[in-house]
């Protein structure tokens, strides 16, 4: 059952125009009445979710770098109540780099929390107002250094692949970023995701997004250079020195049990899917009538879950293991993936294959999405 445990904390300061996450802006927030929504909702999944301590617990958002650390330090007290905690569990929070919410750090990590996630985004000040960002690069690097202090395992994220970005421009930037001695980075290449403001801002003919052979060309370079620094890629976005990649990610792409609470959260159990209800004032009338935030719970069909379970694989650079995948499914390897289309892809180079194992090469990674499409529609429609 589940080993990880996301709790998710659905409000900001402001929307950035770049976000489709489940976040919200409101004026104020009651707390209390939070707390013990969040409680109930842990203790519903907990019954049903339970049984193995926990190796990870994530705070993301939303800005989960607004709670207060009382409400953290409280929900991981039921947390570890509930499933007990591995040794080693790792217990990650999502913040922003603003010096408002730097002066919480070490009562966050008073509370519990073990290793921070800064959404620092860029270190240019043009970009990060284009971006919608709040805090400046000078504040971001200050709440950077009082992590490092308050935490022991610190992240950040960037942003690149802007409009009009050139190969220089990220280059200084990556390298400036490499050299702050953090182990793990996410460095995510901007896209337009439907729904948010710069959706309508390209539709609107207001900025064009970077074209495609440059943001491949931005692709390599950061692999490159991060590869250099003793950070390589271990899933498309996410690098790490070796042993402290996030086992809490990690979950995620080795299609491994995890629950999900709080408003919008995801979960994977047993086989089912669940889903809270994502606006934060249903979830809390639901969580009051009933006990729980649960909008959906699906039992997955067998070649939904082989999907999924490639889906996420693939994007690691361990790949996947295809003699296990026919264990854990107890289907033949070529009934999940197409056999056809390893070889022909193998064979472009867009795919490895070292005895039981296949993964994505770097080229492969910059059309990953169509390219385990492909792989996957080949075996299941084949089989």
């Amino acid at each position: 059952m589940a080993r990880a445990l996301y709790i998710h904390w659905p409000f900001c300061a402001k929307k950035c125009p770049y976000c489709d996450f489940n976040s919200h802006v409101r004026e104020s927030v009651d707390i209390a009445v939070w707390q013990t929504a969040l409680l109930a909702d842990m203790r519903a999944e907990a019954a049903v979710a339970g049984g193995e301590a926990l190796t990870s617990i994530f705070f993301g958002g939303g800005t989960p770098s607004l709670m207060p650390p009382a409400l953290v330090e409280s929900l991981l007290a039921e947390a570890e109540q509930l499933w007990g905690f591995d040794p080693a569990v790792e217990i990650t929070l999502e913040a922003n780099p603003s010096s408002v919410e730097a002066a919480n750090f070490a009562d966050l990590a008073k509370a519990g929390v073990n290793r921070v996630s800064l959404g620092i985004q860029s270190l240019d000040d043009a970009a990060l107002q284009w971006l919608g960002r709040l805090h400046g690069a000078s504040e971001a690097l200050k709440a950077l250094e009082v992590a490092q202090k308050a935490f022991e395992r610190v992240s950040f994220d960037l942003i690149y692949a802007l409009p009009d970005q050139t190969a220089a421009q990220w280059q200084a930037q990556l390298q400036r970023a490499l050299a702050f001695g953090t182990d793990h980075l996410s460095l995510y290449q901007l896209t337009i995701e439907p729904g948010t403001r710069f959706e309508t801002d390209v539709r609107l003919g207001r900025f064009a997004p970077l074209d495609d052979e440059t943001g491949a060309e931005l692709y390599d370079l950061t692999q490159e250079l991060a590869g250099a620094a003793g950070m390589p890629a271990y899933e498309v976005s996410n690098h790490a020195r070796a042993g402290q990649e996030s086992p809490h990610n990690l979950t995620y792409w080795r299609y491994q049990d995890y629950a999900g609470i709080g408003p919008g959260a995801h979960g994977r159990r047993g086989g089912f899917a669940t889903v809270r209800h994502k606006k934060p004032e249903i979830f809390l009338a639901k969580t009051s009538e009933r006990g729980h935030g649960i909008s959906e719970q699906t039992m997955l069909a067998p070649d939904e879950q082989v999907s999924e379970a490639l889906l996420m694989g693939l994007r690691l650079a361990e790949g996947i293991d295809l003699a296990a995948f026919e264990a854990r499914f107890d289907r033949p390897r070529w009934s999940m993936v197409g056999e056809q289309a390893v070889q022909t892809y193998r064979d472009l180079g867009f795919i490895w294959q070292r005895g039981e194992r296949i993964g994505v090469e770097r080229k492969g990674m910059a059309v990953l999405n169509t390219l385990i499409a492909a792989l996957v529609e080949d075996g299941l429609v084949g089989a």
